[in-house]
């Protein structure tokens, strides 16, 4: 039976007072959304022949839980009446109330049935929401109270690696022989795309009832996005990418970006603006603005932040940036952020906060052997070994997916002066922890960090902590090489390398204190009195494919 929701609804943005729904509609609508007491409602915008809605709830009870509904046009379109999951909630955060956040990168959609687990894995997103649910049995172990939000960082679609599903519907539009094949093409599959991505009955009530912050990475758009210079130079030249690039940060504006923001932001934003401020009689149709805006974004990536903060009283700052749109790629001033971007995130760290939480998809603190291995590779392929050896470098830079912040050497010296000015109090009162939250490497790690050797002496526990893949396993033969990248020889012989390239010294030394692990999992965080603690959650299938069981992996505590 048709109905007038394609998808949704998704809670985004919340606050300790407001919270805003998202949604798709089959047509122009009024989406109206009451959770107890309070009602809002927003008309629909329309981009590439879709329809979309962001309401706005707002003077909401402090820490409370509301139970919500969601008509389209004054028909009740949510929650379904079949469903055998619990009601969809908002939560408002309550002050002082210890933060709990989930956080994970890569998940591919394809069918939760024996095949799928058995090529992918078991969704550990779908059996965190089953668990959450109460559909299958608790944990005894752990209070699994409802996290505060879940912090999604990067490839939560795949435009590059398609479903089987995914080219069925590519092949209605056109040949899979035209370029660009079995990836994705534009707007209308990107859509389509999502639409897989969050169908699911069990992750869509997850993503119905728990907030979400979102940051893309290479695979929303294609693996190595903006990797180098010449990666880029190739895209260019062909004659699907400019669609590709349009298509995908349109739609990531949409499906992802939006609810990202807070009311502060929004305001800011003025294609939101636009839309808000709509008056006519029929609705408004941003497809021209939109597509101009992820042109520019593309083309002159100052031009638009896709990154933000957000501020949890003082318990925490979280800083999401964004590692892939805003490089520089000039083989003359490579850096992993512009000089804008990095403007907006040295101010955005400072101290003042129990805790700073730095959301970046990429790693910045990789194994070390791994770590050196690209800064080597980054010298070698701008000139420091001459003309030949740079092509060479440049061809296993683009093979070897080396394009983390280890390989944009001035980016990551400078984020890591800025943190350690944080750490040692120059920046306000130093937090007990500064943790960056990653994924994309397909394996999960916890690294403790300190000063290099000569550095100022901090208090601070500075951490990098992976949770990655959600779905999307790494082959056999990869997590032989990252194992053999941690090991302390491997990394001090490839740091021998990077130095006779003249890389220059780390202001950071570390070392990966726990895992890596490679199950697909979620992680938890949780800010407690005692410090910080993180666990990382498994499914596994025990009687029924569908139904996996949850299966803690590891768990971390006391940090800081």
């Amino acid at each position: 039976m048709s109905t007038p929701l394609v998808l949704g609804p998704l809670v985004r943005f919340v606050d300790a007072t407001s919270a805003t729904v998202w949604v798709e509609t089959a047509a122009a609508a009024t989406v109206t959304v009451t959770a107890g007491d309070h009602r809002a409602a927003a008309r629909t915008f329309a981009a590439h022949d879709h329809h979309y809605a962001l309401v706005e709830l707002t003077r909401l009870p402090q820490g409370s839980r509301l139970p919500y509904a969601v008509e389209i046009d004054g028909t009740a379109v949510w929650p379904p009446r079949d469903s055998d999951l619990p009601p969809s909630v908002i939560a408002t955060l309550e002050p002082g109330k210890p933060l709990r956040m989930a956080f994970g990168s890569c998940r591919v959609s394809v069918p939760h049935d024996e095949r799928g687990n058995a090529d992918f894995g078991v969704d550990a997103l779908r059996s965190y929401a089953l668990h959450m649910a109460g559909v299958t049995p608790q944990l005894l172990d752990e209070d699994e109270r409802w996290p505060d939000l879940v912090l999604f960082l990067g490839d939560q679609v795949y435009a590059d690696e398609t479903s089987e599903a995914m080219q069925e519907f590519i092949s209605s539009r056109r040949s899979l022989d035209e370029p660009p094949g079995e990836e994705l093409k534009d707007f209308e599959e990107y859509a389509h795309l999502y639409a897989l991505a969050w169908s699911d009955p069990a992750n869509r009530w997850l993503l119905s009832t728990l907030p979400s912050a979102m940051i893309f990475d290479d695979h929303d758009i294609r693996d190595d996005w903006n990797t180098s210079w010449t990666w880029k130079q190739e895209m260019e030249a062909t004659r699907w990418w400019h669609d590709r690039i349009v298509g995908g940060l349109a739609s990531y504006w949409v499906y992802q970006h939006l609810g990202n923001l807070g009311p502060d932001d929004r305001a800011a934003d003025p294609l939101w603006q636009r839309i808000v401020g709509h008056e006519g009689p029929d609705e408004l149709d941003v497809t021209a603005e939109l597509d101009a805006l992820a042109d520019r974004a593309d083309q002159h990536p100052e031009t638009y932040r896709w990154s933000f903060a957000r501020d949890f009283d003082t318990q925490a700052r979280l800083v999401v940036v964004d590692s892939r749109a805003a490089r520089v790629l000039d083989p003359d001033s490579r850096s992993i952020l512009d000089e804008d971007e990095m403007a907006w995130f040295d101010d955005q760290l400072q101290g003042d906060f129990d805790h700073v939480l730095i959301g970046t998809s990429l790693p910045f603190l990789l194994a070390p052997g791994l770590h050196h291995a690209e800064a080597f590779n980054e010298a070698v392929s701008e000139g420091a070994w001459g003309r030949a050896v740079g092509v060479v470098g440049e061809k296993l830079r683009q093979a070897t997916d080396m394009e983390h912040w280890a390989a944009f050497q001035q980016g990551f010296q400078d984020v890591a002066r800025i943190v350690l000015e944080v750490a040692s109090g120059e920046r306000g009162r130093p937090p007990r922890t500064i943790t960056f939250l990653s994924g994309d490497v397909h394996h999960s790690y916890v690294a403790e960090a300190w000063p290099a050797k000569g550095g100022a002496r901090v208090s601070t526990a500075i951490l990098q902590a992976v949770c990655s893949p959600i779905r999307n396993p790494l082959p056999a033969f990869m997590e032989t090489l990252t194992q053999t990248a941690a090991r302390r020889p491997v990394g001090r012989v490839v740091r021998m390398l990077s130095r006779a390239a003249h890389v220059a010294g780390s202001p950071l030394a570390w070392r990966l204190s726990q895992g890596p692990w490679y199950d697909n999992n979620l992680a938890i965080l949780e800010l407690r009195p005692s410090g910080l603690a993180m666990w990382w959650n498994a499914g596994e299938i025990v009687d029924r494919q569908d139904l996996p069981l949850l299966r803690r992996v590891a768990t971390v505590s006391g940090l800081g």
